[in-house]
């Protein structure tokens, strides 16, 4: 009985294992938020019904933030842990290239895309799947290339390990092609024109968190969101 058990204890580890490989680090990430929210709040109410009120407020505080009940903010506990912040009621970030626009949610971190020019335009990186889309790369220029391996390694966190060569190298050699207007940045921020330095700030701050390598971003996305806070800040030093 005892090795049945050791048995299943391996081919369960062994599947979580697989499955951690292989899922998307952005949804990871909110899954793992999410279980140590719930086993916050499990946490606080064992100690809250034995009376230990002074612990089991403040990890019922952490475990409500980490699950987003937070509606109010939580003060420097907050803060403190990057929780209870208002969100962004609705806030998407677009950066366009010659062939392809990527919107980022700022909400819930998705990234989507659609073609904007060529035979696709018009469809969303969506309808496609990874052999279609790296058979694409090469007929990009090298800044709807870099876009384009943004969204793959969100949605395909392994599927450089499996590409042919070098031929999808387009965030190592995407430059941007000309001067970002002022439009542009605050399409890449998500802001309105006029936005003062504390909400260029704060935009920008929220967004490098979300295009973090560990989250499943993109180094090219988080050059672009600096390239656009600088032009907007440049600005308000005129």
């Amino acid at each position: 009985m005892t090795l049945i058990a050791g048995a299943v204890a391996v081919i369960t580890l062994y599947l979580l294992l697989q499955m951690f490989r292989a899922a998307n680090p952005a949804a990871l990430a909110r899954a793992i938020k999410m279980a140590g929210g719930i086993g916050c709040l499990a946490v606080a109410a064992f100690t809250g019904i034995r009376g230990e009120l002074v612990v089991a407020i403040p990890i019922g505080l952490f475990g409500a933030g980490l699950l987003g009940w937070t509606p109010g903010g939580l003060g420097p506990l907050g803060s403190m842990f990057g929780i209870g912040s208002p969100r962004s009621s609705g806030q998407s970030s677009r950066v366009r290239s010659q062939f392809i626009e990527m919107m980022l949610d700022h909400d819930s971190g998705q990234l989507q895309g659609r073609f904007v020019a060529g035979p696709n335009a018009g469809r969303s990186l969506d309808d496609f799947d990874l052999p279609q889309l790296a058979a694409l790369l090469p007929s990009l220029d090298a800044e709807s290339v870099a876009l384009l391996e943004a969204y793959l390694d969100r949605r395909f966190p392994a599927w450089r390990q499996h590409a042919q060569g070098d031929a999808a190298g387009g965030q190592r050699r995407a430059a941007s092609s000309s001067k970002m207007t002022l439009e542009e940045a605050y399409q890449i921020l998500g802001l309105q024109p006029g936005a003062g330095r504390d909400e260029i700030g704060r935009a920008h701050r929220a967004l490098m968190k979300k295009l973090h390598p560990d989250q499943g971003g993109s180094t090219y996305l988080a050059a672009r969101v600096n390239e656009a806070k600088d032009t907007l800040l440049r600005t308000h030093h005129g």
